[in-house]
């Protein structure tokens, strides 16, 4: 039976260890880090088996293939284990979206930037909207310098990506964490 083209073999992912090695010498280095230098293939398998451990190709394309005497198990676990805490020290910048009317009253003014300091801190973005219904669009202006007023006051938290500009009935402006944090 001929194996599917359209299949990924399955022993084709599987990591150069023990059994797989293919090459008749390679360069060994010993579990305490040592090199042995230029051995075979099957004296290299039976020390391995010898201390109970897994024979890994290191560096495939090198002349001669570089091996080591490790615990595969434990190397692979302690991989995992870093990769997640990159993973977890990275952080995904979101878009954080304050709207607003352009009457707005003070205090309703001083929970918007509140919040939006705590944004910019965490390292997230802000797109800052200010929506105007029916009349109100003759006052656009006045939004265009609430909005202005309120990328003053975070001028030591961020840098304007987006100045105010009209879209429709809505003032938009979009602010990024500066490069001075509190």
């Amino acid at each position: 039976m001929a194996s599917d083209p359209r299949r990924p073999d399955p022993k084709r992912d599987l990591p150069p260890l023990n059994d797989r090695i293919r090459v008749p010498e390679l360069r060994l280095i010993d579990d305490e880090g040592n090199q042995v230098g230029i051995v075979r293939t099957k004296d290299a398998l039976a020390q391995a088996k010898e201390r109970g451990l897994d024979l890994f190709l290191v560096q495939p394309d090198a002349v001669p293939p570089v091996a080591k005497i490790m615990d595969y198990g434990r190397y692979k676990f302690e991989q995992d284990k870093k990769a997640k805490e990159a993973k977890k020290r990275q952080h995904q910048a979101d878009v954080k979206e304050i709207k607003m009317r352009y009457k707005i009253e003070d205090h309703d003014y001083q929970v918007k930037l509140r919040n939006a300091k705590k944004f910019l801190n965490n390292g997230d973005k802000i797109k800052v909207v200010t929506m105007l219904r029916g009349r109100e669009m003759q006052h656009s202006n006045m939004a265009v310098e609430l909005m202005n007023r309120f990328a003053e006051e975070l001028v030591d938290l961020s840098i304007v990506d987006r100045p105010p500009k009209i879209e429709g009935r809505n003032v938009i402006m979009i602010l990024s964490p500066g490069s001075q944090k509190r």
